[in-house]
């Protein structure tokens, strides 16, 4: 497997760290996540497990060996020690100030382990005004404009799934992965840097370039595009569906489909963006359209003609769909404690000649601690003693 022999030690808490030391993990990076004993907060988010996991853990946190410890304390500093000396990549997604009063900055690690690659993330970057301030994914939804362009005029609305920290996580993966092929030359590490702020102000970049090029303050227009049209969601006679018509071919079809065969001809649809501009005729004429069928019949018929479509689901709905079934996507894993297995979904690409390791389950608090600690060279009677010390 691509990632087989690299060590990494996930201090991350939440989406954005963990989420990067599981990609990793995915591909077969030994993966140790770092927590205090009794368990992090990030553990017991949306319980779904006997002992309080939650279903972000059991997703951030697969295939990854758990260990209990205190970073802070003087014998906690030590076993750290240790493990960097044994590692390639530390993940810890905490602001700088956090990084250096736990020695985890790269120059106290890099002293330790020149080769130590550090993967970093926090809300806003090492500098600037705002560098000392925590945040979580809907601070970067609402800096980056996203928010304010989602929702209705007077009702601005943030995304129930927090794509910010997911693609800072990515970020943070493609980074580590850049840095060991750097690695590879130099033989030197260094540190790879995210920021919430920044992912989202990448994510959002089309839409500020928009405004700072074409001067246009533009507002937010519910579910509709400003770049294309109809695209939006539609009410069908037993449910919802979406449409996103984008490019003259698509257009044609789907004007041809509904009846309004002459509509690519009007001038005021000649191109994507003066379909988003005349939107709101485009969707009264598709709602009109598709409030006669069902989703079922309106999706044929959408597919049919080729044109984008989809049914609105509930997250219930969407893991039973043949498609994803097709795909393999779902991975029951089974955890102790939990009614039935977790439908877990891992990193969602194939390699052609590298396959991911076998489903592993997320850990148990401190699950592995005896057997890292003894990688390292503590004896059992080392280990009861930090034990009953609280250390682990």
């Amino acid at each position: 497997m691509p990632l087989t022999g690299i060590r990494v030690l996930d201090f991350g808490r939440y989406i954005a760290g963990p989420y990067c030391a599981a990609l990793l993990a995915d591909y077969g990076a030994d993966v140790i996540r770092i927590e205090a004993p009794g368990g992090n907060d990030d553990r017991f988010t949306v319980p779904v497990a006997a002992d309080g996991s939650g279903a972000m853990f059991l997703q951030m946190n697969r295939a990854k060996r758990s260990l209990t410890l205190k970073p802070a304390s003087p014998e906690g500093r030590g076993i750290v020690r240790r493990l960097v000396e044994t590692a390639d990549v530390v993940v810890a997604n905490l602001p700088h100030d956090a990084l250096v009063k736990l020695g985890l900055d790269h120059d106290s690690l890099s002293a330790i382990n020149p080769r130590i690659i550090l993967a970093t993330a926090s809300a806003f970057g090492r500098d600037g005004p705002l560098s000392r301030n925590v945040g979580f994914d809907a601070i970067g939804q609402a800096m980056s404009g996203t928010v304010h362009l989602t929702g209705t005029p007077g009702q601005p609305y943030r995304a129930q799934v927090n794509y910010v920290d997911f693609g800072t996580a990515l970020h943070l993966a493609f980074g580590v992965l850049l840095a060991l092929r750097e690695r590879e030359a130099t033989g030197q590490g260094q540190c790879v840097s995210g920021s919430l702020l920044g992912t989202a102000l990448a994510m959002s970049n089309g839409l500020t370039i928009d405004e700072a090029l074409n001067g246009i303050e533009r507002q937010p227009i519910g579910n509709r595009s400003f770049g294309s049209a109809p695209t939006d969601l539609f009410r069908t006679r037993d449910g919802w569906i979406v449409t996103q018509i984008v490019g003259g071919p698509i257009f044609a079809r789907w004007a041809a489909l509904v009846g309004r065969p002459e509509l690519p001809a009007d001038p005021r649809f000649a191109s994507d963006i003066l379909r988003g501009d005349n939107g709101e005729e485009l969707s009264a004429i598709m709602q009109g359209w598709c409030i006669a069928r069902t989703s079922a019949e309106a999706l044929a018929e959408l597919a049919e003609a080729r044109v984008p479509a989809a049914p609105v689901l509930k997250p219930g709905e969407a893991l039973a769909q043949p498609q994803v079934a097709a795909m393999g996507l779902v991975e029951p894993v089974a955890y102790p404690g939990t009614p039935a297995p977790a439908p877990v979904i891992r990193a969602p690409i194939d390699l052609s000649a590298s396959a991911k390791i076998p489903p592993c389950r997320a850990p148990q608090v401190g699950e592995h601690s005896d057997a890292i600690l003894a990688e390292l060279g503590y004896d059992a009677d080392a280990i009861s003693a930090l034990r009953a010390q609280r250390i682990i």
